[in-house]
């Protein structure tokens, strides 16, 4: 596919060289990609009778499902831009989304309104009204116009999004065929979430190379995944790392639980040596760790060939992508120091949605920052030594600490909160606040975050102290209070 098209303009080639060959399994529904293009076709003629069209954005909540895959690529063909949103938030989480970012049409699941934003339910009235389109309108342009505007941080407090542009989502597809082996004869068992950059990008770049998907979405017991693999022949499978540590605790036979694999994906943390080799030697041995981000996509892969010391690593640059490792000026460190990590490809954002100031500070001179610390080893492979921005990370799902700060803290009981991670032996972190406060306890505190946070943001315990340790310019020593919290 050549640079400048719409990524939606691929299902229409798949259609034409590859019309029977199975596009989306979802249960006992096969869609073929004649079907699968005749069905975005329509949705894409609907979406713009409900006045979306080119540059307008598009709210999908909706929980993982054949239909929310063409509807991501509905929302491309005519040149609107995708803004993914989780079904498991609170109703003020997205209103704060929607609202910041000025959704044109946030579409729904049937019985689930929004009085106050331009909801469509999915339900009767929506299949009805798809039906009834001829789907011939043309697919829009693509190119470097914007498809995907992806949240990199909190729902509560002030969004970010990074902005993709069709060509960018393509580059990434393209480096998910070379440095990860995707191509259209796999069978992509998609397991994790659509809301989440690689659950989306990896099915949605399935689909784009005319491979098959087979919808399997969580939540699942791990023996339930294990029989799915071997049902559906699957070839393919992304899972965040806090599945893989239930898996690995499952008996095995001679061989591999998930041996029919021909890759077996983690992205979201790191696994400790010890457990990466448990993966490999009781799941799959073609197992790959994807470190990246939102902004910037895949940055390194460690492969299966990576042992000895390059196990503590995030492995070797992925395709067509520059890493260095600078100080806060910018100059190149030696090899070996350790210095903040910037990346370039064609696969990285280069901005924020609507938010200059932020742009600034995390694109600069075409490279990308992602705030983490690292250090590039004599072998080129890249180590990560720290997290710059405290980003929490909970069964592989990125959490902020200042969104969580702001709901604990609109608490009237509250005076003063800092969230920190809190390690957690399966889970990789869990949420832990420090609380400075009077006539507050843990009960209402939880009480009070669940009506303000999604359920995997909600803090697993909460410590109350007299005052939080402060450097004198008044910044929350946090390290102190890392020393504070229970060993496990």
């Amino acid at each position: 596919m050549h640079s400048g098209q719409n990524i939606a303009s691929a299902l229409q080639q798949n259609a034409v060289r590859r019309g029977t060959h199975p596009a989306i399994v979802e249960g006992r529904r096969t869609y073929t990609y004649d079907s699968l293009d005749q069905q975005v076709r329509q949705i894409a003629d609907y979406l713009v009778t409900l006045g979306a069209g080119e540059g307008t954005l598009v709210g999908v909540c909706l929980k993982d499902s054949a239909e929310h895959l063409m509807i991501n690529y509905a929302v491309a063909r005519i040149g609107a831009i995708i803004l993914p949103l989780d079904w498991r938030w609170t109703e003020a989480e997205i209103r704060n989304v929607c609202h910041y970012f000025e959704v044109t049409v946030l579409l729904m699941e049937a019985g689930t309104r929004l009085s106050d934003l331009p909801c469509i339910e999915t339900g009767a009235a929506w299949q009805a009204g798809v039906a009834e389109q001829s789907g011939s309108l043309p697919c829009a342009p693509g190119g470097s116009r914007p498809v995907v505007l992806s949240l990199s941080s909190g729902t509560t407090g002030r969004p970010k999004g990074p902005l993709l542009t069709h060509d960018q989502f393509t580059a990434r597809f393209v480096m998910a065929w070379v440095s990860l082996g995707f191509n259209q004869h796999d069978r992509y068992l998609s397991a994790t979430p659509l809301y989440f950059g690689g659950g989306r990008s990896f099915t949605m770049g399935s689909l784009f190379s005319g491979a098959t998907v087979v919808m399997f979405p969580p939540p699942y017991e791990p023996e339930e995944l294990l029989a799915a693999v071997v049902r559906y022949e699957a070839t393919t499978l992304l899972l965040v790392p806090t599945l893989l540590r239930r898996l690995i605790d499952i008996p095995r036979g001679t061989r591999p639980l998930m041996a029919g694999l021909s890759r077996l994906l983690s992205t979201g943390a790191t696994l400790h040596p010890d457990e990466r080799e448990a993966v490999m030697k009781n799941l799959n041995p073609n197992f790959i760790n994807y470190y990246g981000s939102t902004e910037g996509g895949g940055t390194s892969i460690l492969l299966p060939k990576h042992v000895g010391e390059a196990a503590y690593s995030v492995g070797e640059p992925i395709y067509q992508t520059e890493i260095q490792i600078v100080d806060d000026v910018g100059n190149i460190r030696p090899a070996g120091e350790a210095g903040l990590i910037r990346y370039k490809s064609p696969g990285v954002s280069d901005r924020f949605y609507n938010d200059a100031a932020a742009s600034s500070e995390a694109f600069r001179d075409g490279w990308y920052y992602p705030g983490d610390v690292g250090r590039l080893g004599q072998d080129g492979l890249l180590y990560l030594v720290g997290r710059a921005m405290d980003v929490i990370i909970r069964n592989g799902v990125n959490i902020y600490p200042g969104e969580v700060e702001q709901a604990v803290l609109s608490h009237p009981g509250v005076t003063d909160a800092v969230a920190l991670a809190w390690p957690h032996p399966e889970r990789g972190e869990d949420v832990a606040v420090f609380i400075v406060g009077e006539a507050v306890d843990e009960d209402s505190l939880d009480v009070h975050c669940r009506d303000r946070l999604a359920s995997y943001k909600v803090p697993e315990r909460f410590f109350f102290v007299n005052e939080l340790p402060k450097s004198g310019l008044g910044k929350v020593i946090k390290q102190e209070l890392v020393t504070l919290l229970p060993s496990r």
